[in-house]
């Protein structure tokens, strides 16, 4: 709680300027989220399919994977920011400046700053929506290199102490960003249907991009640990709580919804509860997986990961922007191996060899009327029980496969992704560093 008190502090917003805020936020507000390749999305693509979709998380997920561990090895205590290109699954709304310009940026638990491509831009990657123009907005302020502020952007360059904050991002790959940090007011739809205002968030005017990144996205809005995170912005004012419910991927067509303050408060008689965990060098939410088990057998898969560290640091990343479920490959050998003995459909190959275990279900009406099992997740004080929609993905219309894939080849890193989220109300109490679990309807909000 002191650090976003402190943080706050450090940013000059006034509590004067916040009473309306909190006397709202707390209470709660909302902002709906709309998957990637929904219909009601101005980027759907009509003419990609299922299959493609699929093989193209698959690519994103290890991607991404890569990208998490190149954060943990080559990381300094002084990198707090990430950005990940092509590697995300769900919009949300938003609208930023002042009047208020409506737009969709990736909502993303496993990065910090929130930016947008601005204009002008010298050189930018190929959006779809229109740039933003800090221009035509009365409440858009840079950020001077002499601001605090400034620290939680560590690569940053020609800044002086009479000069912006700029800031200059650059991958492996070669794709980067580079552009100013400023503060802009941010609206969000609250309960009852009203705006709240948010003035003073800090983000990220990009002026300059290249590379391999997605032009359906405006821009991404971080909600991980870090100092920039829209999360840890809001603090005191929501509560520091936040949730979401993430419909269906096979249901396009349906909006889920996140939430902040009051109205993010998970609980239900079948709601468990774990522990979030944060080390002093990785802004990411780990959790502490302590086994898998399939179909209630006692006999279960003991997890361990040597990459994300020991019990106490956590073992494996809850991440809202990675579609497949990352794990050891021996421990995916040996989830195969069982799930191989319990059910008794024909299994097929993956022409490509993306997936490890796929069954034919052309006869199949139902592909969770017993066919294939339930597959728990334990974790550290909470069971979480993935039924087939959380644990499979449809390759066509006859094939059905395992969303997990093995972390061999991309350092160890495993990940809790969001199609095993699916379903789920999850809130993340910052405060208390936990995390809530119930399983919902996502297609009602």
């Amino acid at each position: 709680m002191e650090t976003f008190s402190l943080f706050l502090l450090a940013l000059s917003i006034s509590v004067a300027s916040l009473l309306p805020f909190i006397s709202t936020a707390t209470s709660g507000f909302y902002v709906d989220l709309i998957h990637r390749d929904s219909p009601l999305s101005p980027s759907y693509d009509p003419s990609s399919t299922p299959i493609s979709r699929l093989r193209a998380s698959f690519h994103r997920s290890r991607g991404r994977a890569a990208y998490f561990l190149r954060s943990a090895t080559n990381r300094t205590t002084d990198i707090h920011s990430k950005i990940f290109p092509n590697n995300y699954e769900y919009l949300m709304t938003l609208s930023i400046g002042t009047p208020p310009i409506k737009t969709l940026a990736i909502v993303d638990t496993g990065s910090d700053l929130i930016w947008l491509q601005c204009t002008p831009c010298n050189q930018c990657y190929t959006q779809l929506s229109p740039l933003f123009d800090p221009t035509a907005s009365s409440s858009y302020n840079t950020v001077p290199c002499s601001d605090s502020a400034c620290t939680a952007l560590p690569q940053y360059g020609d800044c002086s102490s009479n000069s912006n904050c700029n800031y200059e991002y650059s991958y492996g790959d070669g794709s980067y960003v580079i552009g100013e940090l400023a503060t802009e007011t941010f609206s969000f739809d609250s309960i009852p249907n009203n705006q709240v205002h948010v003035p003073n968030i800090l983000f990220g005017c990009t002026h300059e991009s290249k590379g391999t990144f997605d032009k359906k996205g405006a821009g991404l809005v971080g909600l991980a640990g870090g100092q920039l995170s829209l999360i840890t912005q809001l603090g005191d004012a929501v509560n520091n709580k936040f949730s979401y419910c993430l419909p269906p991927l096979n249901n396009n067509s349906i909006t889920g919804r996140i939430n902040f303050g009051n109205k993010a408060v998970v609980s239900g008689p079948d709601a468990v509860i774990t522990d979030l965990i944060r080390n002093d060098t990785q802004n990411f939410f780990f959790l502490n997986l302590e086994r898998i088990s399939v179909a209630g057998d006692s006999e279960a898969i003991a997890f361990k990961s040597s990459q994300n560290g020991s019990q106490e640091e956590g073992n494996i990343i809850i991440d809202s922007g990675t579609t497949l479920t990352i794990i050891g490959d021996d421990i995916l050998q040996s989830l195969i191996t069982k799930l191989s003995t319990v059910v008794k459909l024909p299994q097929v190959s993956d022409p490509q060899g993306m997936f490890n275990l796929c069954f034919d279900v052309s006869r199949v009406e139902r592909i969770d009327d017993g066919n294939i099992p339930n597959i728990t997740f334990h974790f550290s004080g909470a069971d979480v029980v993935l039924k087939p929609l959380n644990a499979f993905m449809n390759l066509d219309e006859r094939t059905k496969c395992l969303a997990m894939i093995s972390n061999a080849g991309i350092g160890g890193t495993s990940i809790f992704g969001n199609v095993a989220q699916q379903n789920f109300n999850i809130g993340y109490d910052l405060s208390a560093m936990k995390l809530t679990l119930e399983p919902a309807d996502c297609t009602v909000v």
